[in-house]
């Protein structure tokens, strides 16, 4: 039973003098982290969450003892003499004493509130410093950044470091598993759904479930021309990753889950996870199908990429 405090910030990583936004911070990272570990199957076993749980929970309801103890003790400071008017205002207090902590609270949430409006500001106004980006990539599925890491930056420089032209990449990376086991998985296929609907990246660099999922719904661009123009000569045996796209009015009209539906199949994207270039890149991946949106901003820039990968893997 966790019932130290010292050591509940230890088993979070954390000083004993850590905020609380540091706290809920980290806890975050952890239960990242141990969803990657746990889907890895990797770094000599997984960590014991349980216990980051119960540490986490310790912290948190030790620090809401802590904000009634203030409370209460501001209160009785002024009345030490006064028992019968001590006694009464004990009443009242232990009467709306959540009244006032959720009063506590809301105003709480409003300081975070502007604190976070004024860093998401900042960041606003650091973005449009930069030059536009060249290409926009997002990693959907089985890619998972180095365990010593939570950000992209490495990730974007790596890249960017493959096309010195270029002046600026941006890259997210979504870790979950197409074929939802638990409900984590369940809840980041739901920021995946809204992700596609609200975000519009160049490129989507997919495990194979995300990318016939992806291909199925109209995301994907065909890349049936330049399979057979441009890429022909570079592509190896398999690289263009075909997908049945099913009749859509057809589908409008079936009420039959059994019953055979027509469509065609095409090739959205290009598998290049044997490519020397994907090999470089510091992220923990099986496949790497790289498929062009269909409202890209910068198609010619994600074709260049998919192009790029491709020569080194022939040159290979």
């Amino acid at each position: 039973m966790m019932n130290d405090l010292k050591q509940a910030y230890e088993t979070l990583g954390l000083p004993e003098n850590a905020t609380r936004e540091e706290v809920e911070k980290r806890y975050e990272i952890l239960l990242r982290r141990a969803r990657q570990r746990e889907i890895r199957k990797e770094d000599g076993g997984e960590l014991d969450f349980s216990n980051v749980n119960r540490a986490y929970r310790f912290i948190v309801d030790h620090e809401n003892k802590q904000a009634i103890n203030a409370l209460d003790e501001k209160q009785y400071g002024k009345y030490r003499g006064y028992a019968k008017h001590a006694e009464k205002l004990d009443h009242f207090f232990s009467y709306y004493k959540w009244h006032l902590l959720a009063s506590v609270a809301a105003i709480t949430l409003i300081i975070y509130g502007i604190i976070a409006y004024s860093e998401h500001r900042a960041e606003q106004a650091r973005l449009a410093a930069l030059p536009p980006a060249d290409l926009e990539a997002s990693f959907l599925g089985r890619f998972y950044l180095p365990s010593d890491t939570d950000r992209t930056d490495q990730l974007e420089a790596a890249i960017l470091g493959q096309f010195p032209e270029w002046k600026r990449v941006e890259a997210d990376v979504l870790s979950y598993n197409m074929n939802a086991q638990d409900s984590l998985d369940y809840a980041m296929l739901q920021k995946v759904t809204v992700k596609l609907a609200t975000e519009h990246p160049d490129v989507y660099i997919l495990d194979s479930d995300s990318y016939q999922w992806m291909a199925r719904n109209d995301i994907l661009m065909s890349l049936d021309d330049v399979v057979e123009g441009r890429f022909k000569d570079l592509l190896p045996e398999g690289a263009a990753v075909r997908a049945f796209v099913p009749d859509r009015d057809e589908l409008r009209g079936n009420t039959d889950p059994e019953a055979p539906v027509s469509g065609e199949e095409h090739v959205f994207g290009i598998d290049i996870s044997s490519s020397p270039l994907a090999k470089k890149l510091p992220l923990h991946m099986k496949e790497m199908i790289v498929g062009i949106r269909l409202d890209a901003k910068n198609p010619e820039n994600a074709l260049l990429l998919i192009e790029q990968y491709l020569k080194a893997l022939a040159a290979h």
